[in-house]
């Protein structure tokens, strides 16, 4: 369908509620979107008329099942322009599949006085397995540094990425504040000394065309919760000949092909690396997302989110009082605005704009590093989807007139 804004908000229920009494304006879709009412009832139809367990049963209903889950697969792998279906993972969460690669080709390739490559920007689902990695290895931690527009600086990659590194994690967009990285030169040196790249794509899946081939990613990690699906789907996508090294990480159910009393033997792809019974209702979900988005255009949805981007921005920075964080070069961001009030703590803000029917995020967004470059404790944050209007970000405006009423009467004290 061609990008038919009106017809967009109709499709998603949630937008036609109320919030504290007030029409709900949902900006809070980096942390987790709304979802389409094709999502719902797919996920309804399952437990309603096809719930059953996967890949064991026999039975009609189980043998239903499989085939739809296995279609999302099938649709994830097209989606991300996979080679093949195999090669897609499904966990929990971007989260859930960042500690699988630590903890499987992490723990089997990186050994004492090893490096690993982040960046400052990293949400903490980036670092933190690469933390408790290094500490169990001896490895060591680098940092691709930041300028001041929240831009990696690369200037100095050829001393960061140095033949003693395995791998480069970085994420494909930043959560705080909506920054695209460049992530071909960081490939590009990452090939000349044979280290392996992690993208975090959470929040780039969700607004930017991806081709994992093309862009020659080793690893790329992503939530279906971020692009309309249900929570609780994750999904890891690594190159064949990788995961053909990769051992297991749990033990259990489906993932084995012979168990003995003091041994077993794996399964082929993909079961290797998915033990135990998977959120089968949330991944056949996730196929109803993908098929909406598809139907879209992620290309549409960029666009609509630059027109989006472009309007705020120009509206925050004529309201005047806000400190905005980012680049300005809307080729480099996604729909995310992080901002302050200084003097005023983004909780507050947060509260005030909740009383409006506003919702927004504030915090350090899991962060933390960046806050401290920043030398702030959070920010508050606007993010855009599909469904966001103009209409939105003239109200987001009304309601942070409504903060500067109250508090420029408090600061004045």
């Amino acid at each position: 369908m061609s990008f038919d804004l009106d017809k967009i908000r109709r499709d998603f229920p949630i937008l036609s509620t109320e919030m504290n009494g007030k029409p709900l304006v949902f900006l809070d879709s980096a942390a987790s979107s709304q979802k389409p009412k094709s999502v719902i009832d797919t996920i309804r139809k399952y437990y309603e008329a096809e719930n059953a367990n996967i890949h064991r049963g026999v039975y009609a209903l189980s043998q239903k099942a499989t085939e739809k889950y296995e279609m999302t697969r099938i649709k994830a792998s097209r989606f991300i322009g996979a080679a093949c279906a195999k090669v897609v993972i499904f966990t929990r969460n971007t989260t859930e599949s960042i500690n699988l690669v630590a903890q499987s080709w992490g723990r089997t390739n990186i050994h004492e006085g090893d490096e690993i490559v982040l960046t400052e920007l990293e949400h903490h689902s980036n670092l933190v397995p690469w933390q408790m990695l290094a500490q169990e290895k001896q490895a060591v931690l680098k940092f691709i540094p930041l300028n001041q527009d929240s831009t990696l600086d690369l200037s100095n990659l050829d001393e960061i990425i140095t033949e003693r590194v395995k791998l480069v994690a970085v994420a494909q967009m930043s959560n705080v504040t909506g920054t695209i990285h460049d992530l071909s030169s960081i490939i590009r040196r990452a090939r000349e000394v044979g280290a392996k790249v992690l993208v975090d794509g959470a929040q780039g899946i969700c607004h930017l065309p991806t081709n994992v081939q093309k862009e020659d990613f080793d690893f790329y990690a992503f939530s279906a919760h971020k692009m309309l699906g249900p929570t609780g789907v994750g999904i890891l996508y690594a190159k064949e000949e990788i995961l053909d090294t990769m051992p297991p990480w749990m033990g259990g159910g489906d993932m084995i092909s012979k168990v003995w009393k003091d041994k077993s033997t794996y399964a082929d792809l993909p079961a290797r690396l998915e033990a135990g019974t998977p959120n089968i209702s949330g991944v056949i979900g996730f196929g109803a997302a993908l098929e909406y988005l598809e139907s879209v255009g992620m290309q549409e949805i960029r666009n609509h989110e630059l027109e989006l981007l472009q309007y705020a921005l120009d509206r925050l920075d004529d309201f005047g009082g806000l400190e905005l964080y980012g680049t300005t070069d809307l080729s480099k961001r996604g729909g995310v605005i992080s901002f302050n009030f200084p003097g005023v703590h983004p909780h507050d803000v947060g509260s005030i704009l909740d009383e409006e029917g506003i919702a927004i995020r504030v915090g350090h967004h899991c962060a933390q590093p960046f806050m401290d470059f920043k030398g702030i404790a959070g920010t508050c944050r606007a993010s855009f989807y599909l469904y966001n209007t103009k209409e939105d970000v003239d109200s987001l405006l009304v309601g942070l007139k409504k903060v500067k009423e109250i508090f420029g009467r408090v600061l004045k004290r």
